[in-house]
């Protein structure tokens, strides 16, 4: 975006993104330190807010065909025609041209600002970008735009042409970003908000991949429940991090045991996402039927594939993603079953010391009456 449309304090604001092909613009009144949207594939027409307040056009259906709506789309070129999003392969120092096709689907006329921006992954594992005023680095810093702004009449289309040149230094493997159409405006309540609509770009830079993955945090928390005589459960949290240079599809088994390997259950399959390089997601599974055998252990086997670009030939088989394992431990001390047998010997206990009352009393009885009976037999003599 133009430094002339966008304040440097717009900066922190965050942006409603939607990099999809065709996907819809949320309009996300900008707040200070909100974290941006992530990346999604909704329809292609511009949802309303859920609040009819803050929506005149939801409030009085007349204001509707005034709503701001676009769409966007890679341009059918050489590299490809119903492209769902842009995928490239090049050499250090290589160059190509493309296209993005912006459509003006509301009623008035629209003036967008085009740039491209780093991609990154959010916490939950969806692939967003960098807001207008952050600096790339990276894919984002290698992409021009050839016309920064546009200007289209309502149901105009345009195509935006860029150009992507990587550097002579660049590192072999996997880069993402996203080519952005973004829109500056002001609400009824004075809040401006930026309303961005783009598509994805991924380039492996070609070379040597090393994809590799990495498991850290991992930590099982055991709960045994109410019931002394039925298996409990216990919760398992690991990060998982691409410490390699290669887009991977992650593939993974988490399983608990308990002492020597007693009571094993498989948690069930835990979604996790495409991790680009650098990027990280954390995740918790609940594992069911886990007896509480003292110790419980669990344990993660790690693998995935490096994801393909498209069209990529057999003979660019990617190399395997290396396994790896990891383990943590937590006591599970079964103190339901531990109470319920205190309990049980508890008054298994007070029943027998009951019952030696009982048998003390009757004794000192007997030996009271036999007492009083000599006592009695030796006056009469």
């Amino acid at each position: 975006m133009t430094p002339t449309r966008v304040p440097a304090a717009l900066a922190a604001l965050a942006a409603a993104v939607a990099l999809a092909l065709g996907g819809a613009l949320p309009a996300v009144g900008a707040a200070p330190a909100a974290p941006p949207v992530p990346l999604v594939a909704p329809a292609a027409a511009d949802p309303a807010p859920a609040d009819p307040a803050a929506d005149p056009a939801a409030a009085d259906p007349a204001a509707a065909s005034t709503q701001v709506t676009w769409g966007v789309r890679p341009a059918d070129t050489v590299h490809g025609a119903a492209r769902p999003n842009f995928a490239y392969s090049l050499p250090p120092g290589g160059t190509l041209a493309d296209a993005l096709v912006v459509t003006n689907k509301g009623d008035a006329p629209l003036t967008l600002d085009v740039y491209a921006a780093d991609g990154f992954l959010t916490a939950d594992g969806t692939l967003d970008v960098l807001g207008a005023g952050e600096e790339s680095t990276a894919l984002g810093a290698w992409v021009q735009v050839e016309t920064p702004e546009i200007v289209l009449e309502p149901g105009a289309a345009a195509e935006v042409p860029f150009t992507l040149t990587v550097p002579e230094d660049a590192q072999p493997g996997d880069y993402a970003a996203g080519i952005v159409s973004s829109l500056l405006v002001e609400n009824a309540a004075g809040v401006s908000v930026d309303r961005r609509l783009g598509s994805r770009v991924h380039l492996r830079v070609q070379g040597d991949l090393a994809p590799a993955l990495a498991v850290s945090g991992l930590r099982v928390d055991y709960d045994a429940g109410g019931n002394p005589v039925a298996p409990g459960a216990a919760t398992v949290t690991f990060t998982l991090t691409n410490t390699g240079n290669s887009r991977v599809a992650p593939t993974e088994q988490v399983q608990v045991a308990g002492l020597f390997g007693l009571g094993r259950a498989r948690a069930a399959a835990v979604d996790v996402p495409e991790l680009i390089p650098g990027a990280s997601v954390q995740r918790s599974v609940r594992v069911d039927g886990v007896w509480p055998l003292v110790r419980t252990t669990a344990t993660i086997a790690l693998g995935g594939e490096v994801v393909a670009l498209p069209g990529a030939a057999v003979a660019d088989a990617a190399p395997a993603v290396p396994g790896v394992t990891a383990s943590a431990a937590a006591w599970a001390v079964p103190w339901a079953l531990i109470g319920a047998l205190a309990l049980v010997v508890a008054l298994v206990a007070l029943r027998v010391l009951a019952g030696r009352r009982r048998k003390a009393r009757h004794q000192r009885a007997v030996d009271a009456a036999v007492a009083d009976a000599l006592a009695r037999q030796g006056a009469t003599t």
